[in-house]
């Protein structure tokens, strides 16, 4: 699959209409994010059921900031539109795809019940 540039028009509905979201904050100047985007496009030919997008930071700085992006490239996973994990760095074809497994193996219905008890806590 092909990956999906997301601009501030598409950011929420890719988010929301997507339940496993993996997303590459990049810039065309970071060495760094051009050596590992071609790494990115590889490995979401592999997996068709993932939406692999990419934030241009240069372009969409609203988004960047919206997530405090703050060193590029910056990978961040989201599964049934929570964040799931969110680090800097590039990261070799069989680093992403262990991310990934284990993306995949969270329960998110765990994930979602720590979630509510949070909010719980917070408005108690």
């Amino acid at each position: 699959m092909a990956t999906v540039e997301l601009t501030k028009d598409n950011l929420v509905s890719t988010i929301e209409n997507n339940d496993f979201v993996i997303i590459d904050f990049w810039a065309p100047w970071c060495g760094p994010c051009q050596s590992f985007g071609p790494v990115y496009e590889e490995v979401s030919d592999k997996h068709p059921d993932i939406v692999f997008a990419k934030v241009n930071t240069e372009q969409e700085q609203e988004i960047a900031a919206h997530f405090q992006v703050r060193s590029i490239p910056t990978l961040m996973i989201f599964r049934e539109q929570v964040i799931i994990y969110s680090a800097p760095g590039a990261l070799q074809a069989s680093q992403l795809e262990e991310l990934i497994q284990k993306a995949r193996d969270l329960d998110m219905e765990k994930v979602h019940q720590e979630i509510a008890e949070e909010e719980k806590q917070v408005q108690g």
